[in-house]
């Protein structure tokens, strides 16, 4: 199992990470990460700059949460992708301003770029919107998210996971990447996009791609 220290303390290297690069800002966003038979997430209105590892909240599958502080808001969609969605074991949470530009749009974002498949597939699609905080958002990221590392929420931002925080950290970035191309390249013309057989291409060598362990013979 980790390390329950080793792991508060990532979270808030995550989080300030993003706020670093300009996906979030002020206490605005949330990560949380699988712990145990629960996980842990940042707590609500908390400066992460100050942020200390106790201050990170442990909640159960049901929803119950241990000590003093309140989780973030949107720990029910936390909690949704990681029970519906075992090889994910990080969530993080953005404002990003290209992605949540795009999602006040109400669009999806292409294949502009072959690295969309970062998030998953051949698009990152935008949900309707939902009121942050509710099961019924909770509800629609998990629809989104069952082909997908990732996806956009109309009017609001951006959700990522990935089996480790620095991947889901990457997919944020990713799908903020992949808006801000989206956004400029329409300011020349409506991009053209990569058929689904080209992305399907590159998901697959995306198996293969970077380090792997060697094998012998």
């Amino acid at each position: 199992m980790t390390d329950e220290k080793a792991l508060r303390a990532d979270i808030i290297a995550t989080a300030r990470a993003m706020q670093a690069r300009n996906l979030i800002k002020g206490t605005s966003g949330n990560v949380s990460a699988r712990h145990g038979d629960g996980f842990l997430i940042t707590p609500t209105g908390v400066p992460y700059d100050g942020l200390a590892p106790d201050q990170i909240v442990r909640m159960n599958r049901d929803g119950r949460c241990d000590g003093d502080l309140l989780p973030s808001s949107e720990w029910r969609f936390h909690r949704a992708i990681l029970a519906a969605f075992p090889h994910f074991n990080a969530v993080v949470h953005t404002h990003s301003p290209y992605a949540t530009a795009v999602a006040v749009l109400g669009r999806d974002i292409p294949a502009i770029h072959y690295r969309i498949a970062v998030a998953g597939g051949a698009t990152v699609p935008c949900i309707p919107y939902a009121t942050f905080g509710t099961a019924e958002l909770a509800e629609k990221i998990v629809v989104a998210m069952a082909e997908r590392r990732g996806c956009l929420l109309a009017h609001h931002g951006v959700v990522a996971a990935h089996d480790t925080l620095a991947g889901a950290l990457n997919v944020a970035e990713t799908i903020e990447e992949m808006a801000q191309l989206y956004i400029l390249s329409h300011g020349v013309a409506p991009p053209p996009v990569l058929t689904d057989e080209d992305i399907a291409i590159v998901l697959d060598k995306h198996k293969t791609y970077g380090q792997q362990p060697m094998r012998n013979g």
